[in-house]
């Protein structure tokens, strides 16, 4: 199995006391968070813009083989402009930054997360084909919002459209509410990528902060569930992330030693 397995974020003061020790300082949170996981999913990138003199200086503080997922500015998948060339300048921008992180070799993917409005319309996949266009040479992965992406007669033709535009599929999990994604496994391009949120269902939609939908912990039994996805996923890739996306109080931490307990005790084939 190739599996790399980390969280999403790892600068969070609340873990200090369960990852990080106590005193800790946030300046060396990344060289501590690597010297326990092998990858990070880093989401700031939504929220502004990333700078490439800032990955710079986050490759330097990382081993040789640790690797970083991107997560795609907002501009590119949530507050996209109308016009073809503001568009091309927000990718060219976004892209640019993420050329130190290319250079050293340490760009594991782009995750371009879609909002739940995102639906599978021609329009739709028009925006996917110039994002795979624009993203060029970097390698991608798509994470949808609403089940509607994932019916069951819509499946085949939503792997061969990313197989088509040598995009990747990001599997979740979530609360199981109507119109969330349920847990399905879809083979299409490289590299594999699962995102676990947490199942606060009661939190998802009603909460006075976002953070809140993702103050959930996994049961062990819960993560076995998905070692047997992951590892039917993984024969299929040459890689596989697996990010914990429940981080309130390090509980995607936690979960993420977990996951790499089972995985390890998993049978090669």
């Amino acid at each position: 199995l190739v599996v790399i397995v980390g969280t999403s974020g790892y600068s969070y003061a609340d873990w200090r006391g369960s990852l990080y020790p106590s005193g800790l300082p946030q300046r060396e949170m990344l060289a501590f968070y690597a010297s326990q996981f092998a990858a990070v999913e880093l989401n700031y990138t939504y929220y502004r813009m990333p700078e490439a003199h800032s990955l710079a200086a986050m490759v330097g503080r990382t081993p040789e083989a640790f690797e970083f997922c991107v997560k795609a500015f907002r501009g590119m998948t949530h507050e996209v402009p109308s016009g073809d060339d503001e568009v091309r300048a927000v990718f060219g921008r976004f892209c640019a930054a993420l050329e130190p992180l290319r250079e050293s070799g340490k760009l594991g993917c782009v995750l371009l997360q879609f909002p739940w409005a995102f639906r599978p319309t021609k329009d739709s996949a028009s925006y996917l084909r110039r994002c795979a266009q624009l993203l060029q040479p970097l390698p991608a992965v798509v994470e949808f919002r609403h089940s509607s992406w994932v019916a069951e007669r819509l499946r085949p033709r939503l792997a061969a459209l990313l197989f088509e535009l040598d995009l990747g599929y990001c599997c979740v999990d979530e609360p199981p509410l109507r119109t969330l994604m349920p847990p399905v496994v879809i083979a299409a391009a490289e590299p594999g990528y699962v995102r676990l949120h947490g199942r606060n269902a009661r939190k998802w939609w009603q909460h006075k902060e976002a953070s809140e939908r993702y103050d959930y912990l996994y049961s062990r039994p819960e993560l076995e569930e998905w070692v047997t996805k992951i590892s039917h996923l993984d024969r299929q890739m040459a890689k596989t992330y697996v990010f914990f996306n429940n981080c309130h109080a390090g509980q995607a931490a936690i979960n993420a030693r977990t996951m790499l307990e089972l995985l390890a005790e998993e049978p090669s084939t």
